[in-house]
């Protein structure tokens, strides 16, 4: 009994580590700009909700934290190769410290569906995710080019793509649940507590 609790810990460290590798890993993913804007269109946010989804709230938290950290110190871990603190002070800043935020909500909500969330908890939990994101990262933006109409106004770019995200993630998600059951968001140890 002993053993899997020493396990666990480790386990637990290995799959932030592998997460936050996964979202540096979608920034070798090129953004790019549309209809003028100054925040480009990435396929690296939905990382940041892969980890909630999968991990919950406090690991898919602590990935996607690890993974900004890493961008913060120079790791050119971004889309586009970018990395330091250039990044958190452009228009495009506030999303990614919303990123942090946005996988600890998915996580939250995911896991009042346990022991196995099904798909439209986590279209909920995704969809919360990039609405707190929009959250953090709107007025930012606004605030740093001195015009929060028009950061929402050319936000509005995003809302398709990031609509797809949303639903792959979600899709992924349920596969995963589905095929790894209660192992993932801690339930697993609360099953064992029980049983």
């Amino acid at each position: 009994m002993s053993a899997p609790r020493q396990a666990a810990p480790a386990a637990n460290l290995a799959r932030t580590v592998v997460f936050a590798a996964f979202i540096a890993v979608l920034g070798i993913f090129p953004g790019f700009y549309l209809g003028g804007a100054a925040v480009p269109i990435v396929l690296q946010n939905a990382g940041p909700l892969l980890a909630g989804s999968i991990l919950g709230a406090r690991r898919g938290g602590a990935a996607t934290l690890l993974f900004v950290a890493l961008v913060a110190i120079g790791l050119p871990l971004l889309s586009g190769g970018r990395g330091g603190l250039a990044p958190f002070i452009g228009p495009s800043g506030g999303f990614v410290i919303g990123w942090v935020v946005a996988a600890v909500v998915v996580g939250l909500i995911v896991q009042r569906g346990l022991p196995k969330p099904g798909l439209f908890v986590l279209l909920a939990a995704n969809v919360a995710g990039v609405a707190v994101d929009y959250l953090i990262g709107i007025p930012y933006w606004g605030l740093v080019i001195g015009d929060l109409r028009a950061a929402a106004v050319q936000s509005l770019v995003f809302l398709p793509g990031d609509a797809l995200k949303l639903v792959a993630v979600s899709l992924v998600a349920v596969a995963v649940h589905r095929a790894l059951p209660a192992t993932l968001t801690g339930s697993a140890r609360r099953a064992t507590a029980e049983g």
